[in-house]
């Protein structure tokens, strides 16, 4: 059975209470991280799984590929989700409150880290059963635009025996989070992987972005 969060290194590291943007910004500056079970509420994370849900049925959800530009292919044995990107005039009502918090987070971010983060981008993201993303790290090798990642999961019934967890390799050692409905903030350099699932999986997966150097 996959742990639903091996002990963090510091109990801050799961942030529970209403100062949450704060929190994210001590917990990024000490240990990389950050795990919000409640960084947007309840309704606005159905909302956002209804219209996952919804784009998926309309065939709007396109196999992810690997790499950028020339190099860009699909590979099914390294990654093997079906996304959209956020931002789609049509999407906006449901993306909305999700827009919104993150531009919060990113300006709190910005305030105590100096991290010169100028925009946010991301999609969804479904994985079918069985299907995984290998270890990498959201930073491409020769773009370091990339340096915040945060993860929204839209899985509110999620068994800890369903499997799916993210893995995240840290400093002292991996840490697998189920994906129940809830979120996590990591610095996207790094390495972190999709382990496969007994069912379907939903998230949404954005990166809080510089300007390249």
């Amino acid at each position: 059975m996959i742990p639903t969060l091996q002990p963090p290194h510091r109990p801050w590291n799961v942030i529970t209470d209403s100062a949450i943007n704060d929190r994210i910004v001590t917990a990024l500056a000490a240990d990389g991280y950050a795990i919000v079970p409640r960084f947007l509420p309840a309704d606005v994370v159905r909302g956002l799984r209804d219209h996952a849900r919804a784009l998926d049925d309309q065939g709007l959800l396109l196999p992810a590929g690997i790499g950028r530009g020339a190099r860009r292919t699909v590979r099914r044995d390294v990654r093997g989700d079906r996304i959209r990107w956020l931002g789609d005039a049509a999407d906006a009502r449901a993306e909305r409150p999700l827009f919104e918090a993150l531009a919060s987070l990113r300006a709190d971010v910005n305030r105590e880290l100096t991290l010169g983060l100028v925009a946010f981008e991301g999609h969804y993201a479904l994985y079918p059963a069985g299907s995984h993303y290998a270890r990498h790290r959201d930073r491409f090798r020769d773009d370091d635009a990339r340096v915040v990642s945060f993860v929204t999961y839209l899985n509110p019934d999620w068994r800890d025996d369903d499997g799916g967890a993210l893995r995240l390799a840290l400093a002292g050692g991996d840490i697998d989070l189920v994906p129940r409905t809830g979120s996590i903030c990591f610095l996207s350099e790094l390495e972190h992987e999709v382990l496969p699932a007994t069912r379907e999986r939903r998230s949404i997966a954005a990166w809080m972005r510089r300007r390249p150097r």
